[in-house]
C-alpha cells in the first residue's frame, strides 16, 4: 500500500455522510479527527461511520494536534475562508464542497494561497461527475453536431426550503447557479467572457429577493450559454440538472437531465425546410463513481499523481466568477466583462 492521507473532517452537517462515505471506503484514507461546533453532530459522525478518531469543536486547535495531510471542508460558505486559508497554510491540502468562496477577494486569495503553499485546495462540483452529462459533453467534444454555436440550460424547480434562502437577495444565481454554470463550462469546454443578467421575483413567489433570473454569457470560441432559470416555479418543473439544448454547425444536441442525452442531423441537406432528422441517443458506459464520489475519486487522484483536479481552485475560481458577475450585472443593469472580478488569462 502506498501512502495513507490523515484526513481531518471539518464540519458534521447533513454534506458530511456523503464525504465521509466515499472517504471511508478507501484504503489510503485515514478519518484522524471530526470538527463541528455542535459536538453532537461530530459524535453522530462518529458512531454512524465506526471511528475511533478524537471529536474537536475548533478546527484550529484540531489542525495542530492532528497534523492532517488532508482538510475536508463542509462549513458554511461565509467562513471557507478561514477553513481553507489556515489549512493550507498549516500545510494540509483541502477539498471542499461548494461554492469555493462567498466573494470573489476571498477566492482570489486562496488561491493564491494554495499556490504559495504549494498545496491543493478542490472544490466539490458534484455533477460534473454524473454518468449522462459526460455522455452529453462527448456529443460536444467529438463534434457530433460540428462546431458548438449555442448552449442554453432551462432550471425550473418548484423549491419550498424555508429558512435562509428565502431570506436571500439572490437566492437563485447565488445559491444555486454555481451548479449550472460550472455545467456549461464543462460541456461546452469554453469559458465566461461576459454576462448580462436580469433577476427578477413573479408573482407568487415566496422567496424576499429575485428567485427567478435570465443570463446571457459570451464564452470564449464564440459560443453563447443561456440561462433561464426559477426555484418558484408552479409546474412544468425540469430536473435539477436543468434541461439543455445545444446547437452546432451540423446538428442540435439535448439532455432533459433525467433521461440519455441524444443528437441529431438533417437527414436530407437539400430540404429548404427539414422535419426529419437523424437522431441518435448516447450512452457512454462507465464504471466510474458518479456524483460526490466521482468527484472525490477524481481529486484523490490528483493528489496521488500530484497534478490539479479537474475542480481545482485556480480553475473553478471561473465558475465562481460567472456567480459573481451576473449578480453584479443585475444589480448595476448593465453587461459586465469577466475580466472586471478576475483574471482570466
Amino acid at each position: 500500500m502506498g501512502k495513507q492521507f490523515r484526513v481531518l473532517q471539518v464540519g458534521c452537517g447533513g454534506i458530511s455522510n456523503s464525504w465521509l462515505t466515499a472517504l471511508t471506503g478507501r484504503e489510503d484514507v485515514i478519518i484522524a479527527g471530526l470538527v463541528d461546533l455542535h459536538k453532537n453532530h461530530a459524535q453522530d459522525k462518529k458512531d454512524k461511520f465506526n471511528l475511533s478518531c478524537p471529536i474537536y469543536t475548533d478546527f484550529e486547535v484540531a489542525i495542530e494536534e492532528i497534523k492532517p495531510d488532508l482538510v475536508i471542508d463542509n462549513t458554511i460558505p461565509e467562513i471557507h475562508h478561514r477553513v481553507v486559508t489556515t489549512a493550507l497554510n498549516a500545510g494540509c491540502h483541502v477539498f471542499g464542497e461548494k461554492p469555493l468562496a462567498d466573494s470573489i477577494e476571498h477566492a482570489l486569495d486562496m488561491v493564491k494561497t494554495s499556490a504559495t503553499t504549494n498545496k491543493s485546495y478542490a472544490v466539490m462540483q458534484n455533477r460534473r461527475f454524473l454518468k449522462d452529462i459526460r455522455s452529453f459533453q462527448s456529443i460536444i467534444a467529438n463534434q457530433q453536431i460540428g462546431a458548438l454555436g449555442f448552449l442554453g440550460a432551462s432550471f425550473y424547480i418548484e423549491a419550498h426550503f424555508g429558512g435562509f434562502r428565502d431570506l436571500m437577495d439572490s437566492p437563485l444565481i447565488l445559491d444555486m447557479a454555481i451548479h449550472t454554470f460550472d455545467q456549461a463550462r464543462f460541456i461546452s469546454g469554453c469559458d465566461p467572457v461576459s454576462v448580462y443578467c436580469h433577476e427578477f421575483n413573479p408573482p407568487g413567489s415566496w422567496y424576499k429577493g429575485n428567485a427567478s433570473a435570465v443570463c446571457i454569457f459570451e464564452m470564449t470560441n464564440d459560443v453563447v450559454f443561456e440561462y433561464n432559470g426559477s426555484w418558484c416555479a408552479k409546474g412544468s418543473v425540469t430536473s435539477w440538472e436543468c434541461d439543455w439544448r445545444a446547437m452546432g454547425s451540423t446538428g442540435a444536441a439535448g439532455w432533459d437531465g433525467k433521461s440519455l442525452p441524444w443528437y441529431e442531423t438533417n437527414s436530407d441537406p437539400n430540404n429548404r425546410f427539414p422535419s426529419d432528422y437523424d437522431k441518435h441517443v448516447v450512452d457512454i458506459k462507465s464504471n466510474a463513481a458518479t456524483g460526490h464520489a466521482g468527484c472525490i475519486e477524481d481529486m484523490m487522484n490528483a493528489l496521488i499523481k500530484g497534478v490539479p483536479a479537474q475542480t481545482d481552485c485556480k480553475d473553478n475560481i471561473k465558475s465562481l466568477a460567472m456567480v459573481m458577475a451576473a449578480i453584479k450585472s443585475s444589480q448595476e443593469q448593465r453587461k459586465v466583462y469577466l475580466h472586471e472580478l478576475i483574471d482570466l488569462s
